[in-house]
């Protein structure tokens, strides 16, 4: 019988999250069992300005997952599936809300796999609740003075309210 080379099972959710949302905490939550471990990539765009700062981001990210060993932050620039190379990782961890989103990740995850074929595209479905949150709607909810705070995973409300 021959024996396979023991890989470890490493997910990237990409992501902007500005700011990290519960609906994100869900997904990743749900899966951190699934893998050895899920890097949560907050992915640089230069060519826009964030609502939080990156270092904001990262540790909004860090003090939601503090209590899970496997789920860790990293931010990157440029191609996610080159980002995936980079560190080692096999998965794309993607969640949906809505049908919109499937087609909209659908169309991602196919050119991502004929971008590295050996990067497998997994999607979760968020939880009903949750299908109508997105990092946009909590933006406006804070620059229009509402309370984001159901919103945001605790530990990271506590940070975001500290720097807005």
């Amino acid at each position: 019988m021959l024996k396979r080379k023991s890989m470890k099972r490493i997910a990237v959710f990409p992501g902007s999250f500005d700011p990290i949302t519960c609906g994100h905490e869900s997904v990743i939550r749900r899966a951190a069992p699934l893998f050895d471990k899920i890097v949560v990539a907050l992915g640089i765009n230069t060519e826009k300005q964030g609502f939080c700062k990156e270092k904001t981001r990262l540790a909004m990210i860090d003090a939601t997952f503090a209590d899970c060993k496997n789920v860790v932050s990293a931010s990157y620039k440029g191609l996610t599936v080159n980002f995936c190379k980079e560190i080692g990782a096999n998965y794309l961890l993607r969640g949906l809300r809505t049908a919109a989103d499937f087609e909209f990740e659908r169309s991602i995850g196919q050119i991502n796999k004929q971008l590295e074929n050996e990067i497998e595209t997994i999607f979760m479905l968020t939880q009903p609740e949750h299908t109508p949150l997105n990092s946009s709607i909590v933006r406006d909810i804070i620059r229009h003075g509402g309370d984001a705070s159901p919103f945001v995973p605790k530990a990271a409300f506590k940070i975001l309210k500290q720097n807005i």
